[in-house]
């Protein structure tokens, strides 16, 4: 067991983490989707659209898998994380979206009523304000957000028990898209199942997702993980739970 276990650490610590794919758990991990299909829907929005612009875009896989065939005239997207930035610039440049370093919590680099689609898949904070001062008059906001209550089995497994805020529920993000003055189209939640096979695949998760364990470290970590590793070694899994909230938002017409 311990060999395995150190392999498993071993391993997961050192892959790398960059972009926002999760093709390094297949066969490790498995996530329950969203009855609605985000990135299909995010396709038919992005087809019917003039000047688009996606927040927070990572590594830019879920805009391009979105299809080119259905890029708008004008698209933009924004990433703060430098190793991201690079990686949506390799990837998006050559198919017609320009990357802009947007650094989280200042106001969006682009001037009022610019674009009549805003788009987002989890981003990490949701500025209503600058979404609402960017879209154009009839303009909407279309995004995935991770829900309330995400992954809290997993975070308390390392954290212990702690309160859970309410900021990422669906009513309260719905109220704060209000209160920038937005009309809200639709807001559904599902939560959903995530199963973790091996321990190396929650150290990867964890190292990559890292707002469930804020102050994560292998080695900050290490018995918990080991009790872990034996965990899933008797059950042959570890569950949690994630929330996943798609939500459309528009701003009024003149």
């Amino acid at each position: 067991m311990d060999a395995s276990f150190d392999a498993l650490l071993d391993e997961a610590a050192t892959a790398p983490v960059d972009g926002w794919d999760f093709s390094w758990l297949d066969g490790r991990a498995t996530e329950q989707r969203p009855s609605w299909g985000f990135q299909r829907l995010l396709g038919e929005r992005l087809a019917a659209a003039t000047a688009a612009l996606d927040l927070q875009t990572g590594g830019g896989e879920v805009l391009a898998g979105a299809g080119v065939k259905n890029f708008p005239p004008t698209l933009a997207a924004t990433e703060g994380w430098p190793p991201n930035a690079a990686r949506a610039t390799r990837l998006l440049h050559p198919i017609g979206a320009t990357l802009v370093t947007h650094e989280q919590g200042t106001p969006l680099p682009f001037c009022g009523g610019a674009f009549d689609l805003v788009t987002s898949r989890h981003p990490i904070a949701v500025q209503w304000p600058e979404i609402a001062r960017v879209l154009t008059p009839a303009g909407s906001y279309f995004a995935q957000h991770v829900g309330g209550r995400s992954n809290v089995e997993l975070s308390a497994y390392f954290l212990g028990p702690f309160e859970v805020g309410d900021a990422r529920e669906p009513e309260v993000e719905s109220a704060q898209a209000r209160a920038a003055g937005l009309e809200i189209v639709q807001c559904r939640n599902e939560r959903l199942r995530l199963e973790f096979f091996d321990v190396g695949a929650v150290v990867w998760f964890l190292r990559k997702v890292v707002w469930a364990v804020p102050d994560f470290t292998v080695e900050r970590y290490r018995e918990r993980l080991r009790e872990l590793h034996e965990h899933i070694t008797r059950e042959g899994v570890f569950v949690s739970t994630t929330s996943r909230t798609l939500i459309e938002a528009r701003k009024p017409a003149a």
